[in-house]
This record gives structure tokens, sequence and C-alpha cells, in this order.
């Protein structure tokens, strides 16, 4: 049961493939992509907070949101 248990919290490829396809599709303007987005982030930090130390996930939210910034400041210099 606990083998069991430990399987389902593990994350999967899968799931970082759709918050990354959900984040793209909203980062191209598609709105309508935005509960998906939602959803499978919400997945896999879920997950990852059963992973990680408080710590851990600080930082690495925070580096997520540090490429984001670097890759939304290019996306506007190219406009």
């Amino acid at each position: 049961m606990e083998a069991q248990i430990e399987k389902i919290e593990q994350i999967l490829p899968e799931d970082l493939a759709r918050a990354f396809e959900s984040a793209y599709h909203v980062f191209q303007g598609k709105t309508e992509h935005v509960d998906d987005l939602l959803k499978h982030g919400s997945v896999l930090l879920r997950k990852a907070a059963h992973k990680f130390t408080p710590t851990q996930m600080i930082i690495g939210i925070a580096a997520v949101a540090a490429v984001a910034v670097v890759l939304i400041n290019r996306a506007t210099d190219d406009n």
C-alpha cells in the first residue's frame, strides 16, 4: 500500500510536459489554456511539495520565476 501511494506522488515526465505545454500556450496569448495551466501547475506543485523541503521549494519557484522574467523580457524586446 505504501509503495502504491509513493508511486502516485512521483513527478512524471508527463506532468512536466503538460505544465510546460499549457504555459507555452498561455505565453502565446491563448487565454483558453489558463485553466489547464492552473490545473497542471497545481498537480506539479502538489507532487513537488511532497518530495522537497520548503527551502528547496522556494528556491525552485524563484528559479522558475527568474527564467520566466528573462523569457518575457526577450519576447517583448523582439516585438
